[in-house]
């Protein structure tokens, strides 16, 4: 998908909601357990229930890999469900990865040609030539950290190198890569007075932002600070939607949670 096609997709919803799908199968209503791939059943009935208000979907990979083969196989069908019945949406695998040369080039033929995810989240702490290899991809995209929502962020991110926070280099030098329009930055909802300085580097660039919600970030103050024309902002949330209900109308209440965050959007569209 491109950028361009999500842009159009999130005018056509009234939505620039991302809904994460991080599978705990100590937190998903009990009578799951009981299927055959608890995992998957879980995913495709939040999917079914909140398509229709979520332009993207944000599998961590780590939820997966934990299960072992078994939450591999529930990835690989998450991922296929989405892109058969709902083709209209951006997925992401949010995997982290960080490897320089071959290394990195399989990491991107895992994410973008075996399981077809329109993008992947990236570690730019080993630098270009652990970035560049998933920017050989078209019409696929690398989102890279920039500014994460979690405390441990300032024990690097904003030092100061020399002169200028290590985020904004990391920003700044990004946009030298090979194909560096494939790229986009994931900012955390938590550093909400960034966004401003943020946008002087990248002004267009789409941002996946996590933690409204659960973690205390602002919708309100993420979307004065950072929308751009051609909107360029994903919110991400998770525990908020996916676990707001543990019973049998889980998809139901994860609906409506979905909406609420849809028609705060709606209003900055």
């Amino acid at each position: 998908m491109t950028t361009t096609q999500l842009t159009s997709e999130i005018r056509k919803k009234q939505s620039f909601l991302c809904v994460g799908l991080d599978i705990d199968l100590n937190k998903i209503p009990k009578f799951l357990l009981e299927k055959e791939d608890p995992i998957f059943e879980f995913n495709k009935a939040i999917i079914d229930a909140t398509h229709d208000v979520t332009v993207a979907y944000k599998p961590n990979i780590a939820f997966y890999e934990a299960y072992g083969i078994k939450g591999w196989k529930a990835l690989d069908k998450t991922i296929r469900y989405l892109n058969e019945k709902y083709p209209d949406v951006f997925t992401i695998a949010d995997a982290k990865r960080g490897d320089i040369g071959n290394t990195a080039s399989m990491y991107a033929k895992a994410f973008f040609e075996d399981l077809n995810f329109d993008s992947v989240t990236v570690a730019p702490y080993m630098g270009r030539d652990s970035v560049e290899p998933f920017l050989n991809f078209e019409n696929k995209h690398t989102i890279l950290l920039a500014l994460t929502s979690n405390n441990g962020a300032y024990d690097f991110q904003t030092k100061q190198l020399e002169g200028r926070e290590l985020y904004k280099e990391v920003l700044e030098v990004s946009k030298t890569y090979a194909n560096s329009n494939r790229l986009m930055y994931v900012v955390g909802a938590t550093k909400a007075s960034y966004f401003t300085e943020i946008r002087k580097i990248v002004p267009n660039a789409f941002l996946l932002v996590p933690g409204v919600g659960a973690q205390g970030g602002s919708l309100d103050e993420v979307c004065k600070n950072g929308i751009s024309e051609n909107v360029g902002l994903l919110i991400n949330s998770t525990r908020g939607i996916i676990y707001a209900s543990n019973k049998e109308d889980f998809a139901e209440v994860a609906r409506n949670e979905a909406l609420k965050l849809q028609q705060q959007m709606q209003a900055y569209l």
